[in-house]
């Protein structure tokens, strides 16, 4: 067998148009692991040659590995991107061939996307639309679903060694570029949550939530592949870890919209995941999975900016570590929880107002909100929106997905998070039962109801496109006939305006 030649000689000939039998340029990009060749209409990632603390891509042998370990786990969330793991190969006259001849070196081959494609062009571009939000989360809560649970029920321990590599990393760096008595203080501040956390994680564990995710799930890791955002590029040359508990995988994605100014996209996200994962008490982990997130952030920053000689670049990549090193302090944070819940009858804007505030109640990445229609479809065993019969709506359904709603807000508020509940709640006793859940945590409770002119109402259930909710003109002549009774502590408010007028009417209740 001949000697692998150098990656240089194998680089050269995967960057020339008639490896491929094409007439146009190849184009590279490099990162500090890869190398890829965009030819026409794929991508072909090179591994390179390098053996580092947390990864070995030293040989030929070990670098197909790690190309065939790339498409396989790839291929559980984007199969449409990932075709084949295609050798490079040496032919008897001593040149190179791409899928033939004596494999030298392997590359994983792809269906190539549009660098405008990438979400955090798409976002950058103001067009992240919470459809596109809609279908990301649901994309990536099948794909928890379906991933391989890891065998373990401590929960704990891989988070102690994310801490512990914070550490190393960050009192590593020069004090100038991440301050180190702030490292030390927010390093402990997650020591202790990690302790407090610590059984609530290990029984998550052994209830399956931790798994062999994605791993390193963030807006430059996802594309815009056919009209429908699709993550790729899992992280692959460490199973150990990439296996973590699912709401720590997500929370990366969470956190870097937060921070890239998303918040309200964020809220969205998180709110559809956890509708689809059915997430209750993991809750009371985010603050400090965002808190990590961020901090790894920080300090891979300040290491880039220490490799960068003086001057603006390393002024803003420093700039940039100290961003993140604060909003790793801040997620973690104390913030009290509080309970909004919103009622009035179909086409009162219920839902839009709930979506309008949970973005700024709470802690990141805002108020968990639970919504009837939503709920009624996923205890019903449909999409969100999937239209239901009329029998669906029951007075005995109507019981038991307002008991549920009740049983979630419970949970919810145990975590320490806070909460916004959108339903009619038309009868006296739905309001109460609710409103006893925030008495019982002790936690601040605002209830508003809205109004609308029946007319206006019956226009917008009928403008209606793709949503949880079934109701319709005739839906909205049938309870104009309701007796609301008694509202109590709640607040009337007027909903005929337009959706940031009644936000703004609703805040100053808050």
């Amino acid at each position: 067998m001949n000697p692998p030649p150098a990656q240089d000689e194998i680089i050269e000939f995967l960057l020339r148009p008639a490896t491929y039998g094409i007439a146009g340029p190849v184009e590279r990009v490099e990162t500090h692991i890869a190398v890829v060749f965009l030819a026409g209409e794929r991508a072909y990632k090179l591994k390179r040659a390098v053996h580092l603390p947390y990864l070995d891509f030293s040989t030929p042998e070990l670098r197909r590995e790690m190309c065939e370990a790339e498409l396989a786990l790839n291929r559980r969330i984007a199969p449409e991107l990932y075709i084949a793991v295609t050798p490079v190969g040496r032919m008897p006259d001593g040149g190179l061939q791409l899928g033939a001849g004596e494999p030298v070196d392997w590359v994983v081959e792809m269906h190539r996307f549009d660098s405008d494609s990438l979400l955090v062009e798409v976002a950058r571009r103001g067009e992240l639309t919470p459809a596109m939000l809609r279908q990301l989360a649901d994309r990536i809560a099948r794909f928890h679903r379906s991933a391989a649970i890891g065998h373990r029920d401590d929960g704990a321990a891989h988070l102690r060694e994310v801490i512990a590599g914070n550490r190393a990393a960050m009192m590593a760096l020069p004090d100038a570029l991440l301050p180190h008595p702030r490292c030390a203080r927010l390093l402990s501040a997650s020591e202790e949550a990690l302790d407090r956390l610590a059984p609530l994680l290990d029984r998550r564990a052994s209830r399956g939530l931790v798994r062999h995710c994605h791993g390193d799930l963030h807006l430059a890791n996802i594309c815009l592949w056919r009209g429908e955002p699709t993550p790729f590029d899992c992280l692959e040359f460490d199973a150990e870890l990439a296996t973590t508990d699912v709401l720590y995988d997500v929370s990366f994605l969470l956190m870097d919209l937060c921070e890239r100014g998303y918040g309200r996209e964020a809220c969205l996200l998180f709110n559809r995941w956890c509708d689809r994962m059915d997430e209750g008490d993991g809750l009371a982990t985010l603050p400090l999975f965002l808190s990590l997130r961020a901090g790894i952030r920080a300090h891979v920053a300040a290491s880039t900016a220490a490799t960068m000689p003086e001057g603006p670049a390393r002024a803003e990549r420093q700039a940039q570590a100290l961003d993140y090193l604060a909003a790793a302090e801040g997620f973690l944070a104390p913030q009290a929880a509080r309970m909004v819940a919103i009622g009035g009858l179909s086409g009162t804007g219920k839902s839009t107002l709930a979506g309008q505030l949970a973005p700024g109640i709470g802690r990141a990445p805002g108020a968990r909100w639970l919504r009837s229609d939503v709920l009624r479809k996923l205890m019903a065993g449909v999409e969100p929106e999937q239209g239901l019969p009329p029998d669906a709506y029951s007075p005995e359904n109507g019981r038991a997905v307002y008991a549920r709603l009740a049983e979630q807000a419970r949970v919810v508020l145990a975590t320490g998070h806070s909460l916004v509940v959108d339903a009619v709640f038309a009868r006296p006793e739905e309001r109460a039962a609710l409103e006893a859940v925030a008495v019982e945590a002790d936690i601040p409770f605002t209830g508003i109801w809205l109004e609308a002119p029946r007319a206006l109402r019956a226009d917008r259930v009928e403008a209606r496109i793709m949503d949880a909710s079934d109701a319709n003109a005739a839906v909205v002549g049938k309870q104009a006939l309701y007796d609301i009774g008694d509202l109590g502590s709640w607040h009337r408010l007027d909903a005929s305006g337009t959706p940031d007028d009644v936000a703004a009417r609703a805040m100053a209740l808050l």
